[in-house]
């Protein structure tokens, strides 16, 4: 499958990084490059130089390999799914949505474009970067494109942690997954409002539609891994990551299969409801 051959030829350019786990990572089974003397120097450069000194000829091995393997014309052309991706732009602060039928290397590149390593993709005179800023991942296409009522999230980063953050690295890490998470928090928010008044005969029914929202999430394994493993490229680490994310999907659909169509298996209520501000009332005191 192209797919798999695209993960694995980046898990080949993976293996001769200079972003390679420590010694001791290794011994304990860790997949996280936060010890790599490499990436701790990458990392502290790319807070103090920008990527427009650092990386002058905005080179980019991403770029080639898509070349390579992704056929557009056969996007540009299929009829049997569609396909959404997002990217930021820089000047508004807007996310932008890019359909399949203009889809470029330039707009794959802009939806994965991290501001701190990449120089931001020029597209049509605008300047983008990646789209979990403001769209992670966009749902409101769905709304206007699709006829299927059924909306299947599948879950990277948390949405909720039970510990607090202490280390600089922790604290970024969780920074990182709230700020991604935002934009995904606010269209689930939209999504249960519209049901709700659906259900309740407040909207109508063949005029609003009310989606059966699912979502696959990655459980203790991928929650345990921190922001500088997405940095980890080797080939050995990508292929366990396609094992969780095989044994995540597996484990959904022995149990929701039924569900789908017939209702949604994931409750939105305690993620995204928001509490009611406490309203202290004034002291009156009469004066004597």
């Amino acid at each position: 499958m192209a797919l798999e051959q695209f993960w694995t030829r980046i898990g080949v350019i993976g293996n001769s990084s200079l972003f390679q786990r420590s010694f001791v990572d290794r011994m304990r089974g860790s997949w996280s490059i936060d010890n790599s003397p490499a990436f701790t120097a990458f990392d502290i450069m790319t807070r103090l130089v920008s990527p427009y000194d650092l990386n002058p000829l905005n080179l980019n091995p991403l770029r080639k390999l898509i070349e390579d393997i992704v056929d557009f014309a056969a996007i540009h052309h299929c009829g049997r799914m569609k396909l959404f991706i997002s990217a930021t732009n820089v000047r508004t602060g807007r996310v932008k949505v890019f359909s399949q039928s203009r889809l470029t290397v330039d707009k794959v590149i802009a939806s994965t474009c991290l501001p701190l390593v990449f120089q931001a993709v020029e597209i049509d005179g605008e300047y983008y970067w990646d789209g979990g800023y403001m769209g992670n991942p966009p749902l409101w296409p769905m709304f206007y494109s699709s006829r299927s009522r059924d909306l299947v999230i599948v879950e990277i980063n948390p949405i909720e942690r039970e510990e607090v953050p202490r280390t600089a690295h922790e604290i970024l890490n969780r920074l990182n997954e709230i700020t991604f998470n935002s934009s995904l928090i606010n269209e689930l928010r939209s999504i249960e409002f519209v049901g709700r008044l659906v259900d309740e005969g407040a909207l109508d029914g063949d005029r609003y539609r009310k989606f059966l929202v699912h979502m696959i999430r990655g459980g203790h394994d991928m929650s345990a891994l921190g922001a500088a493993s997405k940095f980890n490229a080797e080939l050995e680490f990508i292929q366990h990551l396609k094992q969780l994310g095989r044994a995540a999907a597996d484990a959904w659909l022995e149990r929701n299969f039924n569900d789908i169509g017939v209702k949604g298996t994931i409750d939105l209520s305690p993620m995204i409801r928001v509490p009611r501000p406490e309203v202290v009332q004034p002291q009156v005191t009469a004066a004597e």
